[in-house]
């Protein structure tokens, strides 16, 4: 069990390494080139659907792409696998939507793309078997920690999602997975995703974080319900171009008025994350027109046949909701808050209560900081997010399919 968890967690990292190296690489020069010569993204969301819909078509013969339900059904079913295929599968489809302009990131991409490396691990030896649901979640935690180099968030992803009771051995595939991933990661595929500076917090803002969890909470709820809704509205379009030209059309016009919410959003998360000083009116509006739009964009972007889920969509929109929180306090109230707390705990906060995995959230984004300076804050938003979020909705958009 062993050597089959530790090649799950080389293989994993490969995948999500090479996905994540190229997206970055791709996204950054296409957004670059989309800046300067705009009207070209009119036709990059259309080509990308209609390249995915070729792919699936031609190369993968109309196999089903159901993102992370894949994953669920492999767990919960007996005579269902995830098989060898899904791999290149969502390794291009997750590719393509990104560096195109698509609103979503490539982490439910590599999920999959990783648990499919573990079924298929245990799949080649009868004995191995029946630790399918392990060696799945090996591949899950194992996907998540080599894309944000937190191995602790990928073990606790794979626990409360996939793996409802923990097993002896299925916690030390995970663990074995993990890692292998977290050192192949930091000697071949570690980058550096964004650039915060958090050295304190007050505790006189605590009433603040509660506020900023319950807001996050709502919003999750808004993205969440925006993805099902246009999922419901894509399956109205008889004809495959029809839903593509409409869809693409949207996400296009959004684009073309607010790059800020070209691809998986982590350019425009780095540069608000640099502001220090409190900005004008106008970029308020601006805020909030991104914060209204891209639940709408994501939703759009999966509803053509996009690859990808919430993870990235939560983690901009909770930086956002935090920079618009902390500017409204800062400006109208004169409160003083530090800005760029408020975005990485809203970024863990709306995360939190979109997936309905608030430690999760934490230990993910404590990663992406590099240090649990705001470990408290982001634990008593996260939860008030979860809570808020399931009191309002009780699914999420991995569990609806599957709870109707």
């Amino acid at each position: 069990m062993a050597g089959v968890a530790v090649m799950t967690g080389l293989f994993s990292t490969l995948i999500a390494g090479a996905l994540k190296v190229l997206t970055e690489h791709y996204e950054h020069r296409f957004y670059e080139y989309v800046r300067e010569n705009k009207a070209v993204i009119f036709i990059l969301p259309l080509g990308a659907f209609v390249s995915i819909l070729w792919l699936k078509r031609y190369l993968f013969s109309n196999k089903p792409n159901l993102g992370i339900r894949e994953i669920l059904d492999g767990i919960r079913r007996k005579n269902h696998s995830l098989a060898s295929y899904k791999i290149p599968m969502h390794f291009f489809n997750g590719f393509l939507t990104v560096i195109s302009g698509g609103s979503t990131g490539i982490e439910v991409s590599t999920v999959v793309a990783s648990a499919s490396v573990g079924a298929v691990s245990c799949s080649r030896q009868s004995i191995l078997r029946k630790y399918k649901t392990e060696m799945v979640c090996a591949g899950v935690a194992a996907g998540l920690t080599a894309l944000f180099n937190a191995p602790v968030a990928g073990l606790l992803f794979a626990l409360e999602i996939f793996m409802k009771r923990i097993s002896g051995i299925g916690l030390f595939c995970i663990l074995i997975a993990i890692t292998t991933a977290f050192f192949m990661n930091h000697y071949f595929f570690e980058t550096v995703l964004f650039h915060f500076q958090v050295s304190q917090w007050n505790s006189w803002a605590l009433p603040y974080f509660i506020l900023l969890g319950f807001l996050s909470g709502l919003h999750a709820v808004y993205l969440t319900k925006s993805v099902l809704f246009f999922k419901k509205l894509s399956g109205l379009f008889r004809k495959n171009y029809q839903r593509f030209l409409f869809f693409s059309m949207l996400i296009s016009l959004a684009v073309f008025f607010l790059p800020a919410l070209y691809g998986d959003g982590y350019i425009a998360i780095d540069h608000v994350a640099s502001y220090t000083l409190i900005p004008g009116t106008a970029f308020l509006i601006t805020i909030v027109a991104i914060l209204l739009l891209k639940p709408l964009i994501t939703a759009a972007t999966l509803g053509a046949g996009g690859d990808g889920g919430v993870f990235a969509p939560s983690l901009f929109l909770g930086a956002f909701l935090g920079l618009l929180v902390a500017y409204i306090l800062n400006r109208y109230f004169h409160v003083e808050v530090i800005m760029v707390n408020f975005i990485v705990i809203g970024m863990a906060a709306v995360l939190s209560g979109s997936i309905h995995a608030p430690f999760t959230a934490i230990f993910l984004v404590c990663a992406i900081v590099g240090n649990y300076n705001l470990f408290i804050p982001i634990l008593l938003a996260c939860l008030v997010a979860r809570v808020t979020s399931g009191f309002l909705y009780p699914y999420t958009v991995y569990t609806y399919s599957s709870a109707k």
